[in-house]
């Protein structure tokens, strides 16, 4: 029934629990959540300001011309007609006359956003690259057209929203009056023509550059190589200074080697390598060498060990000595090689920028052609789109116009401070949660009553608060001798959780265990017997630790008889064991004695599943209302399963944040397959407000406050 009970256990939290998680883990989470959410921030924040202008042209209905050759209606008489208007609106062929439309001074206001930042020998951005994003969109159940423009420039967006309500009137206006067409083609002509020489001599100065390998200019290719002589001349210092540094070092070896001096005096071969390991390990060896020589002969097979190992030790630090030796040499040998290669290096470009000066004229020709041709190129675009402004509008009325300008944004749009300390804080509480969450799922170590009562699967008997504050001499008679101080009243409530749970009357036994050494199981065991005492109940403590006993050392006894003597004395049961000298039961205060171990044993198993021992304990309930049994743990040896299953109930002690939940399932789980009725977990080390969290008691400071005077 146990087994399948512990098979059953289901993990279920309550906010309280959750709670807990995040207050025990938030000096770990939250420094995590602040760094993700105050990153996330910066780096959104970081983002290119964008700014958003927006203009809205308006569609009327004019009234119908009539004329001897036919009707011209221009109105928008249904959706297809507006939805037309919009994809001219978006067409290329519109945008590519917005780009054409700007003057040098437009451009330059486009441009400024793309200079600020710019990127050595990048080309700056066309006309039609610095458009930005442009979007059109009809206004719901009206005949309004939004044109929506974002840009990295407040007054930019602002200028290309306005132009293409400009450009889009004038495309009305030609389709409606027309324009003229031989100063256009004439136009056209003169513009690729030029556009035409302006790439030769744009493609003849690039060719020159290639040829000559100038990169994006000769300023830049120049300035690159004086910049690379400047860094090799740093590098071939370095060098000579490292080729020095490496010869004065091998010089040195080869002095301290020639004089027989001790090579380790020397940093490079001390440090280099497992050198400081081995000497390290060597020195140790010698030293266990001299404290065995102490103790045993030289053929003694320890000494012959301690010497087979410093012998090992002393062939591998040789070895690496020699290793050293040799990375020095190699290293001596690589700078000089360096030195010399960068002295080459150096040779090298100092001829090439000889050479670039002899270049710099003819170069600076090339340029100067190239830029009147493109000079001459821009201006004939520039009298195109001029030329095909112009419009006879005195009688021609147009069934648009704009209703809306575009103004200049006051802030960019992007990004957005609002919306993104919102998202941040959004995702800092997630980060927050999820990683408080996530390291309880992964920290597997026990720490509160809902890890005892609903994962373990048994009673949680009390909780002990640290008292590491206590001499060592006072905490194991706490509740003995009635001591005024913290912890005696969680004692005696872990005695009354006891005697509740308890299925068996007395006279019976108790076994007090543990998963690791450390967690306080004799300390529960002293002040458990202790309480029975002090209600009572005639206890017997025994100490059945028996390879590392402490029992005899916290009441300041000898350790002369106990268990292990007895039994080596033949395991007497006849006669009176109170007055037995091997057993040599002690008492040490009211309504308590102590049975100890009687010395130390490597192998207790012998003595602890005996017959013997089994009828001792029988024998000893006779005498006494309860006995409670001071164990090893679990976790170390498998002892306590042999006395389990000569006991009647057990206690299993847990310190908090030490062993591992799964682990203490598992031995529990071995206890019930021996038939022992678990009686259940007392829950040590834990400080005043960890008791409070970690907890049922909520109400332990109001308990401590009233029964401080006390208590």
């Amino acid at each position: 029934m146990g087994d399948d009970k512990d098979e059953n256990i289901i993990e279920r939290r309550s906010l309280r629990d959750y709670y807990i998680i995040l207050r025990e883990r938030v000096w770990i989470a939250l420094p995590l959540a602040l760094l993700v959410s105050i990153g996330l921030g910066y780096y959104q924040s970081r983002e290119t300001p964008m700014y958003m202008a927006s203009a809205t042209i308006q569609f009327e209905k004019p009234e119908k011309v009539v004329t001897t050759q036919g009707v011209a209606d221009p109105t928008i008489t249904s959706e297809i007609d507006l939805n037309t208007h919009i994809q001219v609106l978006r067409s290329g062929n519109l945008r590519a006359k917005v780009a054409a439309s700007f003057t040098p001074e437009e451009l330059k206001i486009l441009q400024e956003p793309f200079l600020k930042n710019p990127v050595p020998g990048a080309v700056p951005p066309s006309a039609g690259e610095l458009l930005g994003s442009v979007a059109i969109d009809p206004v719901r159940l009206s005949l309004l057209i939004q044109i929506t423009v974002r840009h990295q420039g407040a007054k930019a967006a602002a200028l290309v929203a306005n132009r293409y309500v400009d450009q889009f009137m004038i495309r009305l206006r030609e389709q409606m009056s027309g324009i003229n067409e031989d100063a256009v083609k004439q136009l056209n002509e003169a513009a690729e023509r030029l556009r035409k020489e302006s790439g030769e001599k744009d493609q003849k100065l690039q060719t020159y550059m290639k040829e000559h390998k100038l990169g994006t200019s000769l300023d830049v290719t120049t300035n690159t190589i004086k910049a690379h002589l400047i860094a090799i001349d740093a590098a071939r210092t370095s060098a000579h200074l490292e080729v020095l540094r490496l010869q004065n070092e091998f010089s040195q070896v080869e002095a301290y080697q020639s004089s027989g001096r001790n090579l380790y005096e020397i940093s490079a071969i001390a440090s280099h390598g497992t050198v400081p390991v081995l000497r390290g390990q060597l020195a140790a060896a010698e030293n266990l060498q001299s404290e065995l020589a102490g103790r045993y002969l030289e053929r003694h097979p320890e000494m012959i060990k301690i010497t087979n190992t410093i012998s090992s030790l002393t062939d591998q630090l040789n070895a690496a000595t020699a290793l050293a030796i040799a990375d020095l040499k190699t290293s001596l040998s690589k700078a000089r090689d360096n030195e010399v290669a960068l002295e080459k290096d150096y040779a090298l470009n100092e001829q090439e920028n000889l050479h670039l000066r002899d270049l710099n004229t003819e170069y600076g020709n090339l340029q100067q052609e190239a830029d009147a041709a493109k000079k001459q190129y821009m201006e004939v675009l520039d009298r195109k789109s001029q030329t095909t402004t112009l419009r006879n509008i005195e009688n021609q009325k147009v069934p648009l116009h704009p209703l809306d300008s575009a103004t200049v944004p006051g802030g960019p749009y992007a990004p957005n401070l609002s919306r993104i300390i919102k998202t941040c804080a959004g995702i800092g509480i997630l980060v927050f949660i999820g990683v408080a969450v996530g390291l309880s799922f992964i920290d597997d170590r026990i720490k509160s009553a809902w890890d005892v009562e609903h994962f373990i699967g048994v009673n949680l008997l009390g909780i002990i608060p640290d008292l590491s504050g206590l001499k060592d001499d006072d905490k194991y008679t706490l509740v003995l001798n009635n001591n005024q101080a913290p912890g005696v009243e969680s004692f005696l409530s872990v005695y009354s959780a006891v005697k509740i749970h308890s299925k068996l009357d007395f006279p019976k036994s108790i076994l007090v265990t543990s998963t690791i050494p450390g967690e306080g199981k004799t300390l529960i065991s002293c002040n458990l017997a202790g309480s029975f005492a002090r209600h009572g109940k005639k206890t017997l403590l025994i100490d059945c630790d028996l390879r590392r006993p402490m029992l005899h050392r916290h009441f300041k006894q000898q350790n002369n008889a106990g268990v292990i003597q007895w039994y080596e004395n033949g395991a007497n049961l006849e006669g009176d064991l109170m007055s037995d000298p091997t057993l040599g039961i002690i008492k040490i205060g009211d309504n308590l004695s102590l049975l100890c171990s009687g010395g130390r044993s490597k192998g207790p198993t012998q003595i602890l599943e005996s017959q013997a021992f089994t009828n001792l304990l029988q024998r000893l309930k006779r005498q006494y209302d309860l006995i409670v049994v001071d164990s090893p743990p679990l976790g170390a040896v498998t002892d306590s399963l042999l006395i389990a299953e000569r006991t009647d109930e057990v206690i299993y002690v847990c310190r908090f944040n030490r062993a591992y939940r799964k682990h203490i399932r598992m031995y529990i789980k071995a206890l019930r397959r021996g038939r022992n009725e678990i009686l259940g977990v007392v829950l040590n080390g834990l400080s005043p407000r960890r008791i409070e969290y970690y907890s049922n008691y909520r109400y332990y400071r109001s308990y401590k406050k009233y029964y401080g005077a006390q208590t």
